[in-house]
C-alpha cells in the first residue's frame, strides 16, 4: 500500500442492501485496501431508528440519526435510503462538498440524474449508480465505457424480477395470474403494494437510465411509454406458446428514424412476445437480463440477479472501489455524456409487429373483410390461425382468429386495431401484443 490516508465512507440507509454493504466493508477491509491502495473506514451509518432490527449484526456505535453531519465528514457517500427526499438533498450536499457518491436509487436517478451529474461535474466529483439497474448485473459501466466508441442501436431487457417471476410461472407451470402473483408475494418478490412492479413503473425508471446512457441523451421518465402486465391472461400465454413465443415485460431503448426522417430515441416498457429461441426467452424466475445490439460489437447479453441484498451490494461495492481508486490516483470524476441531445420520439414512430386475437362472426367473407382493413392501413398479415366455430345453442356462432402481422409503424398498427374493433364482422378484440427481439 502506498500510504494514502484512510478514506471515510458515510453510509445512508441500512436496509437489506445497506446492511450487506456495511458487512462487506468491515469484513473485507484488508482485501479492499489492497485493491484500492487506501483503507476504507466506515465513518457511520445514518438511519431513522438506531434500535431497529437489522439483517446483519453491526457495531452499534456506527449508527447515527444525523445524516447531514455524516455527509459533511465523508470522502465517499453511499446512499441506500431510497425515495426522492431526503436522498436528493443529502446527495447534493455531498457532491457540493466534493465527496463522491454511490447510489442504488433508481427513482432518484430517473427523475434527477442529469442535475445530480451536473452537480458532480462542477466540483470534479464522481456520481456512480451501477446498482440502480439490474442489481448485480454490470450493465451501466459497459454501456458508458466499454461500448462508448460503438454505435448502440437497441437495448432491450428484463429488468423487473417480480413481473418476470409471475409471467414465467404462467408460462412454464400454467399458473393463473392470481396464483403466480400470490406465490411471488409469498417469496418476497412483490411489495405489499405491487403497483410499482406490475404496472411497469419500476421498469420505466430503469429504461430511462439505460436509454440516457446508451444514447448519450437525457430521457425523462415521463417520456417512457409504459404498460404493465395486469391484463395478461392465460389465453394470451397459450396463444404465445402455440405461435412459438413467450411473453416478457421488456424495457426497450432504441435509436430509430421517424416517418419524417428525424433520428431520435424511443424508450418504452410493455409486455411483448419474444421468440423462444431468443436469449431473453430463457430468463426464468426472478432473474434479470439486458440484451444489447451494437453496430460493431454485435449482440451482447448481460444476465444475473436483479435484486437481493448481497447481490445489489456487489454492484455498490464495485462503484465504491472505483471511486476510492480515483481518490488515490487523483483527477476529476468522469462525467456522464448526455450531449447527443437526440429528440425523444413517441411510441407511434416505433416499427414493430403485432399479434392480434379477435372474436369474429362465423360467416362467409370475414377473412376478406379483415384483410381489407389491414391493407387499407398498409399492414400485412404474416400468419392467420382460426379456430372452429363455437357458440351456445341459439347464439350466433363465432370463431377466434389469431393474426400475426409483418413489421409496420406502431401508429399504423394501432389504427388497424381500432378499425378492427369497429368492424361489423368483429365481435371483440381480445388481445394485442407486440413482437420484439426481431430484426
Amino acid at each position: 500500500m502506498n500510504g494514502y490516508r484512510d478514506l471515510r465512507i458515510g453510509l445512508l440507509g441500512c436496509g437489506s442492501v445497506g446492511a450487506q454493504v456495511a458487512r462487506l466493508i468491515l469484513e473485507h477491509g484488508d482485501e479492499l485496501a489492497a485493491r484500492i491502495g487506501a483503507r476504507l473506514t466506515l465513518a457511520g451509518i445514518a438511519v431513522r431508528n438506531v434500535d431497529a432490527p437489522r439483517d446483519v449484526e453491526l457495531p452499534r456505535e456506527l449508527f447515527t440519526t444525523d445524516a447531514e453531519r455524516l455527509v459533511q465528514g465523508s470522502d465517499i457517500v453511499i446512499e441506500l435510503m431510497g425515495g426522492i427526499e431526503p436522498a436528493r438533498t443529502l446527495i447534493t450536499q455531498a457532491l457540493q462538498g466534493g465527496a463522491d457518491v454511490v447510489t442504488a436509487n433508481k427513482a432518484l436517478i430517473a427523475a434527477h440524474g442529469p442535475e445530480l451529474s451536473e452537480a458532480a461535474e462542477q466540483v470534479g466529483a464522481q456520481l456512480s449508480y451501477e446498482a440502480a439497474v439490474a442489481a448485480a448485473i454490470p450493465i451501466l459501466r459497459p454501456l458508458r465505457e466499454s461500448l462508448a466508441g460503438d454505435h448502440i442501436t437497441r437495448v432491450l431487457g428484463i429488468v423487473n424480477g417480480s413481473t418476470n417471476y409471475i409471467l414465467d410461472r404462467m408460462d412454464r407451470f400454467g399458473d393463473s395470474a392470481e396464483d403466480a402473483s400470490r406465490v411471488a408475494s409469498e417469496l418476497g418478490f412483490l411489495e405489499a403494494d405491487p403497483t410499482l412492479d406490475v404496472e411497469g413503473y419500476d421498469a420505466a425508471q430503469k429504461a430511462t437510465i439505460l436509454a440516457s446512457i446508451a444514447f448519450h441523451t437525457e430521457v425523462p421518465v415521463d417520456a417512457v411509454h409504459r404498460e404493465g402486465i395486469t391484463q395478461i391472461t392465460a389465453e394470451q400465454i397459450d396463444a404465445a406458446k402455440s405461435a412459438g413465443y413467450v411473453i416478457k415485460l421488456l424495457a426497450i431503448a432504441e435509436r430509430l428514424q421517424a416517418a419524417d426522417g428525424t433520428d431520435g430515441v424511443s424508450a418504452r416498457v410493455y409486455p411483448a412476445l419474444i421468440r423462444r429461441d431468443h436469449p431473453l426467452a430463457a430468463v426464468y424466475e426472478g432473474k434479470n437480463a439486458v440484451f444489447v445490439e451494437a453496430e460493431a460489437a454485435g449482440e451482447l447479453m448481460f444476465y444475473g440477479a436483479g435484486a437481493g441484498g448481497a447481490e445489489t451490494a456487489s454492484a455498490v461495492l464495485g462503484d465504491l472501489v472505483s471511486a476510492a481508486r480515483r481518490h488515490v490516483v487523483g483527477g476529476p470524476g468522469i462525467p456522464g455524456s448526455l450531449h447527443a441531445e437526440l429528440p425523444i420520439l413517441p411510441v407511434g414512430e416505433v416499427t414493430t409487429a403485432y399479434q392480434i386475437m379477435l372474436e369474429v362472426r362465423d360467416q362467409p367473407g370475414v377473412l376478406a373483410s379483415i384483410a381489407g382493413i389491414l391493407a387499407e392501413r398498409g399492414v400485412s398479415a404474416a400468419s392467420v390461425e382460426q379456430t372452429a366455430a363455437r357458440g351456445a345453442e341459439g347464439d350466433e356462432p363465432s370463431a377466434a382468429l389469431v393474426i400475426g402481422t409483418h413489421r409496420a409503424r406502431e401508429s399504423d398498427l394501432a389504427a388497424t386495431v381500432e378499425a378492427l374493433r369497429a368492424a361489423d364482422v368483429v365481435t371483440a378484440v381480445t388481445s394485442v401484443l407486440r413482437l420484439e427481439g426481431q430484426a
